[in-house]
């Protein structure tokens, strides 16, 4: 077992963007800080991937008006990705159809597939009923829970909308939203905390910054944990870790 880089391809307004995640707020949007959008677009990226075969690859839709450019970006590389933002019973099984691998549900934990979060957190409180549902719709093994999380009084918290609401769920036995965007280092102690409680194919987020945190992260997870890098990757602007590198890390196993 060892850890792989994940690629993702976030979406806001319909364009490809890096954002800092922690700064996104719809009710103020003059808060909202971009550390890249990119001229190219989703589809570009699914392509790229697909080319390079990086599974496990997910569209997050954040926000509205992304809807577009995520099917654009399915129809480059049907079965190859995952996809997030929004999913809830109503739609998720829409989204493998057009050809999610699987389907995220945020929380911000990842399980291709339908990537689900705020969905199964309604008044900021966990629902067993929604998520037993939602796996009932669309099989366990096409489901991923994204576990965005903001650290409060030395515990993980849940966050949802946008990273703005703590929910109730404690995460413990994860995408770290307060790093997320900043490329000032990986939460330590959350990836070794990861490796510790997870059974099933986890991804982290949040501040890489370093080629060398692919070895960091696997020495950490014991390579149980994978890695997705964002702003600092040169494919998003970035200037500290290159995509061709993450690439050849994979290919080395």
């Amino acid at each position: 077992m060892r850890t792989k880089f994940r690629p993702c391809i976030d979406l806001h307004n319909g364009k490809v963007k890096q954002l800092v995640g922690g700064s996104v707020n719809e009710n103020s949007p003059e808060t909202l800080r971009t550390n890249f959008i990119s001229n190219e677009p989703a589809e570009y990226y699914a392509k790229l991937y697909k080319d390079n075969n990086l599974r496990g690859a997910h569209i997050i839709k954040i926000g509205p008006q992304n809807d577009l450019a995520a099917r654009e970006a399915l129809k480059s590389w049907p079965g190859g990705l995952q996809i997030g933002g929004g999913i809830s019973l109503d739609n998720a099984q829409r989204w493998i159809s057009l050809g999610a691998e699987k389907a995220i549900i945020f929380i911000t934990l990842d399980l291709l597939n339908v990537i689900v979060t705020s969905y199964l957190f309604p008044d900021a409180k966990f629902s067993l009923d929604r998520l037993k549902a939602l796996s009932d719709e669309v099989g366990k093994d096409r489901l991923v829970v994204d576990i965005s999380c903001r650290k409060q009084d030395a515990k993980w918290f849940v966050a949802m909308n946008k990273w703005q609401t703590i929910t109730d769920m404690e995460v413990n036995k994860v995408h770290a939203a307060d790093v997320e965007g900043l490329c000032q280092g990986i939460d330590r102690e959350l990836v070794e905390r990861l490796a510790e409680w997870t059974t099933i194919p986890t991804t982290y987020a949040g501040g890489a910054n370093s080629i060398n945190d692919l070895e960091l992260v696997n020495a950490l997870s014991n390579g149980k944990v994978d890695l997705t890098f964002g702003s600092a990757l040169d494919i998003f602007g970035g200037t500290q870790v290159k995509f061709a590198d993450c690439v050849a890390w994979n290919n080395q196993e």
